[in-house]
């Protein structure tokens, strides 16, 4: 598994071997949701950063779910439709929610790292 990037939105990206994105919410992201019972999955386009791709719901409240790059999304987490408790249970993992193909590989580099998101996590709880 290569090193986890970051975004804002508490969005993690996983750059993989064939040069797609594998994308998901973090734990935090997830703990601040609750419950999630329901995520709407993007359709198989492109979509450019910033943009709404997919939603979660959990008994809290309802999520977008950011394109973190510029980039066509190739394939979805179709093991969320049954079971969007998967997001809870692993979201780091087996929660994914898509994966893309991003139009500039080498933007995924430039996203936050483990230690930024620490960081941004910690100002968030202190602010």
């Amino acid at each position: 598994m290569s090193e986890l990037r970051f975004t804002e939105d508490h969005e993690w990206l996983r750059a993989e071997a064939d040069g797609s994105v594998t994308v998901g919410i973090t734990a935090f992201a997830q703990n601040a949701l609750g419950d999630v019972v329901f995520v709407q999955l993007p359709e198989l386009q492109s979509y450019d950063k910033g943009a709404e791709a997919s939603t979660v719901e959990s008994v809290k409240a309802a999520s977008g779910v950011y394109m973190p790059l510029d980039g066509e999304v190739l394939e979805v987490n179709d093991q969320l439709d049954g079971s969007p408790e998967l997001v809870n249970e692993d979201p780091m993992g087996e929660g994914w929610f898509f994966r893309f193909k991003p139009a500039d590989a080498d933007a995924v580099a430039k996203l936050l790292d483990q230690d930024a998101y620490d960081r941004l996590i910690k100002a968030n709880a202190e602010a």
